[in-house]
């Protein structure tokens, strides 16, 4: 439970998605400015004179880091202020950066990332230093983040196993009381043990009885006598008394040991051995055909990627995976669901330990309902309603937690109810990738090719977390504002 708390703050700012550069001025005011200088040399390359307009005033104001500050190329436009030649886009490619408008450069890998194949998105060639200073660092943190891999316990393994022992139960009674679930539940060797000796303990039960009843009458003492009136005829010993057992439960009936009409006793024994034998066929066998049949197994058929990725999907920052079902009969009324699984302490000082919250994956919209025909791409909206609100690139490396999916659905052969687990740790999350296409277009159909659904690619995502990114958005609305406002009195004064 312990490995689910934040790991402790460590120096990341060389982890971040982009390489570090230096970083954008304080203010708004230095952003409002520097698109100025930006619009005006462009405009001195033209030939365009542009008047010399006193410069904005600047206000205070702190803004997240460059990785964060996701600046447009359509919202530097429309800041316009005269020009300073000195200070033109050739001049500041080399000083400046913004994640919008540089490239994608592959991130560093990590012991996650290295097993999944991917794709870098630009050919963009990499300077030898930072190669080298990767190098370095995966040198360095390398057996570190092993042998914090190593330490972790997951609390859902890949395959969908709940890592959970119960311990300390008191009334076991409970299990007797549902004894079929009990039975489905066994392992295959503990079930056929147990499907075995319930037929094998009957028999002997049973031959035991007939045994005694023969000897007690004296049938034992009699044998070969053509004028003794034997209870059970050719019963004569305890392996004879076994085998007339056998034949009667399984309704043999070979003819040569039988039940008279010398005896009642022999009437009601054989009564009770046909009834018991049917409960216990009725039983064993649904119980066999239960276990075979189970949905766990078509659960073997729907996979999960291996990594989940964090991307900007529709101007939002989103968390996709992606599922897929390898049959062609297809689950009925499929729905997918995820758990954030992560200890947290109250402001109370409560230590809560492996806290469930709720992840959105389109439960207000009806979009966790699947129609599972092809691989899809599941996603999470990282907004303000979700945990991963606050999460940016650095601080993924000092979180633990891990994401449980469940996949539920109605198989379409048997009509019973599937569920498909799996779950994905902080280090299965790559930041800034995603997924690549695995349909294609054939003649009359669309074909799936399933080697490249663990496949991703690198795409240009800002390294700051979603409440940064909407708070630089207002506080470009607000700039945006402010320069409309003083443009348009500025024109109005040029009017004659």
């Amino acid at each position: 439970m312990l490995a689910y708390l934040p790991r402790p703050p460590t120096d990341t700012s060389r982890y971040g998605t982009f390489p570090q550069k230096p970083k954008l001025p304080a203010t708004p005011g230095a952003l409002v400015e520097d698109g100025w200088h930006q619009v005006s040399a462009a405009a001195t390359r033209r030939g365009v004179p542009m008047p010399n307009y006193p410069s904005l005033p600047r206000r205070g104001g702190i803004i997240p880091s460059e990785p964060s500050s996701p600046t447009s190329r359509s919202s530097l436009s429309t800041r316009r202020r005269p020009g300073d030649p000195s200070r033109c886009p050739a001049a500041m490619a080399g000083t400046r950066w913004s994640p919008l408008q540089a490239l994608s450069v592959p991130n560093i890998p990590s012991s996650a990332r290295g097993k999944t194949p991917t794709r870098s998105s630009a050919a963009v060639p990499v300077p030898e230093g930072l190669q080298g200073r990767r190098r370095k660092l995966l040198e360095e943190d390398g057996p570190v983040l092993q042998a914090g891999k190593r330490q972790r316990q997951r609390y859902v393994t890949k395959v969908g196993k709940c890592q959970v022992n119960l311990g300390n139960i008191q009334e076991k009674k409970r299990f007797l009381s549902d004894i079929f679930t009990t039975i489905v539940d066994l392992k295959y060797r503990w079930f056929l043990f147990v499907f075995m000796m319930c037929y094998i303990v009957t028999w002997v039960v049973f031959g035991t009885v007939y045994f005694f009843d023969a000897w007690a009458r004296g049938d034992v003492g009699h044998r070969g006598d053509p004028e003794w009136r034997a209870c059970i005829e050719n019963v004569d010993g305890f392996i004879s008394a076994l085998l007339f057992s056998v034949e009667s439960q399984r309704t043999i009936g070979y003819g040569s040991r039988m039940v008279t009409a010398n005896c009642a006793e022999g009437v009601i024994l054989l009564m009770a051995q046909s009834i018991v034998g049917s409960m216990i066929d009725a039983l064993m066998v649904g119980c066999m055909f239960v276990k075979i049949s189970r949905p766990k197994k078509r659960a073997q058929t729907l996979i999960f990627s291996k990594n989940c990725v964090v991307s900007r999907r529709d101007e939002k920052l989103c968390l996709m995976f992606r599922v897929g079902d390898l049959r062609d009969s297809h689950m009925v009324d499929a729905k997918i669901r995820a758990k954030l699984i992560k200890s947290r302490q109250t402001a109370e000082g409560e230590f809560i330990p492996l806290e469930q919250s709720e992840l959105n994956l389109g439960y207000d919209t009806g979009e966790d309902r699947l129609f599972l025909v092809e691989p899809q791409i599941i996603c999470h909206v990282i907004n303000r309603r979700s945990p991963f609100w606050d999460l940016s690139a650095e601080s993924l490396r000092r979180e633990q937690f891990e994401i449980i999916i469940i996949l539920e659905g109605i198989v379409e052969a048997t009509g019973m109810t599937c569920q498909a687990r799996t779950s994905y740790t902080e280090d299965e999350i790559l930041w800034g990738y995603r997924f690549e296409p695995c349909m294609s277009l054939e003649k009359g159909a669309f074909r799936v090719d399933y080697s490249r659904f663990e496949m991703t690619f690198e795409v240009q995502t800002p390294a700051a977390s979603a409440k940064e990114l909407q708070e630089l958005q207002e506080l470009e609305r607000q700039e945006h504002s402010t320069l409309s406002l003083y443009w348009d009195h500025l024109l109005q004064a040029c009017v004659p």
